[in-house]
């Protein structure tokens, strides 16, 4: 039991196909967890993004890593799939222990590095839409059932902690919206659950190794080092796992309220809870971007991982 502090729970981890939210439901499965792995990619169908990754994968790595993992089709922006996913979710377990709201899905409609009149606004607006509206969706199906235990746990998942976004605008204004509304709402939920025994943080990965990522820098997982040849920045990257393990441990610790409306990174919370990435390291990006890359430094990992 000790290596597996989670038995017993049960997460939803919405957005579970690929990328942080795969390696979130799959460390929470390695602690023991049943998780629900949720998504619009599926061995019959692909979504938008286009992706082969699916959310069958994705629960068979949850079993495999020592949990039990269910995939689960759900649009998030449809409440009536939400509420069937929620209805399931209390049918199956009588409980729900860990909300994770990964739901993204916008690159594809991503327009980078443009001023908002050279922005096509139905791709804008529903990039927000899949990046926002799904996780209020969820959390307004789901929360219910995880109020019913104290003790329960949310976590939105976005792309850059409160202090950085603040004082960053990040890419395009569709993004850079997605990405501080996402923290807000885990604000939000904060004072929301707080009279529920719940809590609710704010966390981000790093520069992360998605299979989207390693794609576009030719590399795998096994030789990601070598796309710091093209951008030496590379370096500082971490696998999706980092920030799984960093959901883990959260969920895990009898003390998590202290993090209560708390905005944090995967590095931060490495130096609290002593995990690692897959290469032992504990790489901190943030403090890395604000220190070394965002100053123009020349890359030098140095004391950041």
């Amino acid at each position: 039991m000790a290596d597996k502090p989670l038995t017993g729970k049960v997460a939803l981890v919405a957005g579970a196909t690929r990328g942080a939210g795969r390696q979130i439901a799959v460390q929470l499965g390695a602690a023991g967890a049943t998780v629900y792995a949720t998504g619009r990619s599926t061995r019959a169908r692909r979504s938008e993004m286009d992706r082969p990754e699916t959310i069958e994968e994705t629960a068979e790595m949850v079993t495999a890593a020592g949990g039990t993992g269910i995939a689960v089709a759900v649009d998030h922006l449809e409440s009536d799939q939400v509420a069937a996913l929620v209805r399931k979710i209390d049918d199956e377990q009588g409980r729900l222990d860990v909300l994770v709201n990964d739901v993204w899905g916008g690159d594809p409609l991503a327009t980078w590095h443009k001023p908002v009149w050279d922005q096509p606004l139905d791709k804008g607006f529903r990039l927000l839409r899949l990046a926002i509206d799904t996780h209020i969706t969820t959390a307004h199906h789901a929360m219910p059932l995880l109020i019913r235990n104290p003790g329960g746990l949310v976590v939105e998942m976005g792309d850059g902690t409160t202090a950085y976004n603040e004082v960053n605008y990040r890419l395009s204004v569709f993004y850079d919206l997605a990405k501080v509304s996402v923290n807000r709402l885990a604000y939000a939920w904060s004072k929301e659950l707080a009279g529920h025994g719940g809590t609710s943080v704010a966390l981000t990965p790093g520069w992360l190794r998605s299979e989207m990522m390693l794609d576009g820098f030719g590399v795998t997982e096994d030789n990601w080092l070598d796309g710091a040849k093209n951008e030496p920045h590379f370096a500082i990257s971490e696998s999706p796992a980092f920030v799984g393990r960093a959901v883990a441990a959260l969920a895990a610790d009898p003390d998590k309220a202290r993090w209560n409306g708390r905005s944090t990174s995967s590095g931060e919370l490495a130096q609290v809870y002593g995990f690692t990435d897959l290469d032992g390291s504990q790489p901190d990006a943030w403090r890395y971007l604000v220190e070394v890359q965002d100053p123009g430094k020349p890359a030098d990992v140095s004391g950041y991982r």
